[in-house]
């Protein structure tokens, strides 16, 4: 089962995030095999990974050592639907074309935005789902897009309960 997990920062913590980068890659390298896609953004840190099930998912986000020691506030974690079938180092594009972003529309009621509308921009796109896949909670995308605006207008505006946009930058050992 795929997973969306979305780390925020709390505020004054990048000194000690800074300190904890080769912890958490140790951890990720863990994972390698797991990843569909990660890295940091201006407000946290994005991880989708695929794991045997809701608990496991769990386990992962929160054993991570940034989140242990206190890094992040806060954690979303979602069941998440990978709409492209491709991990973030197959992206047929560009990266350094435009900015990245990551996407996360919160919504409730009937899906939509289960597929792209278009996929040549896109790293990783999949709605949201209840742990058992029965009910939507709306769609996280990672984006690259030429503003802020853009990457927003993936989505069908009216049908989301909020929208968050951040910038995001592929992750991992450099």
């Amino acid at each position: 089962m795929e997973f969306f997990c979305y780390h925020r920062s709390r505020p004054g913590s990048d000194e000690l995030r800074g300190e904890l980068r080769e912890a958490h890659w140790s951890y990720m390298d863990g994972f390698a095999d797991e990843l569909i896609a990660r890295g940091p953004t201006a407000l946290g840190s994005v991880h989708i990974v695929d794991v045997p099930d809701a608990a496991a998912a769990r386990e992962f986000a929160f054993a991570e050592p940034c989140y242990q020691a206190g890094v992040f506030r806060d954690v979303l974690v979602r069941r998440w639907h990978n709409s492209l079938g491709r991990t973030m180092w197959q992206f047929p594009g560009d990266p350094e074309a435009d900015e990245l972003f990551v996407v996360l529309g919160l919504g409730s009621g009937p899906a939509v935005d289960l597929e792209p509308r278009s996929s040549e921009s896109l790293f990783a796109y999949g709605p949201l789902w209840s742990d058992d896949g029965t009910a939507w909670l709306g769609t996280a995308a990672l984006v690259q897009a030429s503003n802020e605006e853009a990457a927003r207008g993936l989505l069908t505006a009216d049908r989301y309960d909020a929208i968050e946009v951040d910038f995001w930058a592929p992750g991992g050992r450099r």
